[in-house]
């Protein structure tokens, strides 16, 4: 593997398996000699054993140990992310599947509950997962984002969507959406690698327009932001607590 996050491959760190069962309490139970032990008694390898992986592969078929590869950078974004660095982009699918649901078989919709988006200016109604406190958080989010001054309503509203059973463009895989974890903010102030044309030297320039007060109130309450990923999405946040330190 050559990309930017190959130094960051293989064993998880102890820190790393705290905040991975610490981020969803009421699912997994331990980590045992590399093997994670859900509290159904579902035993899941950490390591695929295929070894270090070119970031495709990364992406399309990530194991456990891969979706805590790459760092996600907690700290204010003061310059554009490295070349193939997109922390919390490589999702394991039977990870996801087995906490939220398979959407494709109805497992996550039955799950959803409705919350309201700055209700004090917006109002709109949203459908979110109910599982791993996912509702509360987003809740949570929107009532701070709700009290900041109205300069920043443009980038708030309306939201863009929230859970959607659909595939990542471009791919065969299940979005974060898909498993009513993820919630994009208003589009017409975003900015997406795949509406951008890359440069001479062939990287795509990076854009953004979302203020970083925004964004840490999604962080701080366990949502990662798709600015902070070199193939960037920045209307997107997606709740990945085990990326943040556990659930708040």
């Amino acid at each position: 593997m050559t990309w930017a996050g190959a130094a960051l491959a293989g064993e998880l760190s102890a820190e790393q398996q705290a905040r991975l069962l610490a981020a969803y309490p009421d699912a997994l139970q331990s980590i045992e000699d590399g093997v994670l032990v859900w509290r159904d008694g579902t035993r899941m390898p950490l390591d695929d054993g295929k070894g270090e992986k070119p970031i495709q592969n990364w992406l399309d078929d990530p194991d456990i140990e891969d979706m805590l590869a790459v760092a996600y950078p907690v700290d204010d974004l003061t310059s554009p992310p490295a070349k193939d660095t997109d922390p919390g982009r490589a999702r394991n699918a039977a990870f996801f599947d087995k906490v939220y649901g398979d959407c494709r078989k109805g497992e996550v919709a039955k799950d959803l509950t409705t919350i309201i988006w700055l209700p004090k200016k917006s109002g709109q109604r949203l459908r979110i997962t109910s599982r791993n406190g996912v509702a509360e958080a987003l809740q949570a989010v929107s009532r701070e984002l709700d009290a900041l001054p109205g300069r920043f309503d443009a980038y708030l509203i309306p939201s863009a969507g929230t859970y959607n059973c659909r595939t990542i463009a471009g791919t065969e895989r299940v979005s974060a959406h898909g498993y009513g974890i993820a919630i994009d903010i208003a589009a017409k102030q975003s900015d997406y690698w795949r509406w951008s044309r890359p440069g001479s030297d062939g990287p795509y320039a990076y854009k953004n327009k979302i203020p970083m007060e925004i964004v840490r109130i999604f962080e701080r309450h366990g949502f990662i932001w798709g600015g902070k990923w070199h193939h960037y999405d920045t209307m997107h946040f997606e709740y990945r607590p085990e990326l943040l330190g556990g659930r708040g």
